[in-house]
């Protein structure tokens, strides 16, 4: 049922993501009024960006916890793809908050309303503090999960539309061109839409069943087939549970004078080393006189 394979999550990716959204949602209030009150669309979608950050944060650190209960009879993988699904989400929050901030950016375009520029200045100069912060420490552990990649880059597309922000509110109070609030809203939609993208890639993939980033499944199969007493390796599968944690299954035939469990950790210990893959599961047999092939096959 499970038993022997810890994957629970590491307490450094809890501490970072509770930090995190400690900050965030302590200025969180600060952006949404500060927008309204300025007028600028500009701080507002940044606002609502920010807000995304908690949502994302907070599911993440659910997620986190869901990953480290335990197994069950029911779920022998326990809830370790609880994050993938947050991570799916979080992609998904992203590209709703883009098409959002398009349709009120176009209408901005067609009618601009006036802003205060100074308070749009000094809020985005502290939003950029804000989204320093927090990245910074989510940068240190962006490697544990997936799911900590995905808060990340929540927290960078701020930090980015923060300062452009910025530059709008420059632009106003030097020329007094109030469709910069609007434009700037929208490349803001644009950074938002290009961090969705690989969270959301690589959550589906995952989903999906697909074979971890940076193992090529061919590769592995003829290391296998080509390791000493191997004749053929089939049924190869390599997937991911969770961010982290590859697992790979495969049908073995050794020769007929083979010790099968001593091939089985030789194997083992060549999946680890070589690919990284600790969570594996290998039927090894003999090969039977009618099945003798050419020494090294492997059939994908």
């Amino acid at each position: 049922m499970g038993a022997g394979h810890d994957h629970d999550a590491p307490s450094g990716s809890r501490r970072a993501l509770a930090l995190a959204l400690a900050i965030t949602a302590s200025f969180t209030v600060v952006e949404v009024v500060g927008g309204v009150l300025t007028g600028s669309l500009a701080v507002l979608a940044d606002a609502v960006h920010m807000v995304s950050d908690n949502v994302s944060i907070a599911l993440a650190l659910v997620a986190v916890w869901l990953a480290a209960k335990p197994a069950t009879p029911e779920r022998t993988f326990g809830y370790k793809r609880a994050e993938v699904l947050a991570a799916l989400a979080n992609g998904v929050a992203l590209v709703a908050l883009a098409i959002w901030i398009f349709v009120e950016a176009i209408g901005r375009l067609e009618s601009p309303e006036s802003v205060l520029a100074g308070w749009m200045l000094l809020i985005a100069v502290l939003g950029m503090g804000v989204n320093l912060a927090a990245g910074a420490i989510l940068y240190r552990t962006r490697g544990d999960s997936l799911n900590v990649e995905g808060a990340f880059r929540h927290v960078l597309a701020d930090l980015l539309g923060s300062f452009g922000v910025a530059i709008a509110a420059v632009i106003i109070l030097a020329t007094g061109w109030l469709q910069a609030d609007a434009v700037v809203s929208m490349l803001i939609g644009v950074l938002v839409l290009a961090s969705s993208w690989s969270i959301l890639r690589d959550a589906t993939s995952i989903l999906l069943e697909g074979a971890p980033k940076g193992i090529e499944t061919r590769a592995v199969g003829r290391r296998l087939a080509g390791a000493p007493g191997v004749v053929e390796v089939h049924d190869l599968h390599i997937w991911t549970i969770t961010s982290g944690f590859p697992a790979l299954s495969a049908h073995v035939l050794v020769g007929r004078g083979e010790d099968c469990h001593q091939r089985r950790r030789e194997l083992e210990r060549l999946l680890g080393d070589e690919f990284g893959i600790a969570h594996t599961t290998l039927q090894v047999d003999h090969v039977g006189v009618a099945g003798l092939v050419e020494i090294g096959r492997y059939l994908g």
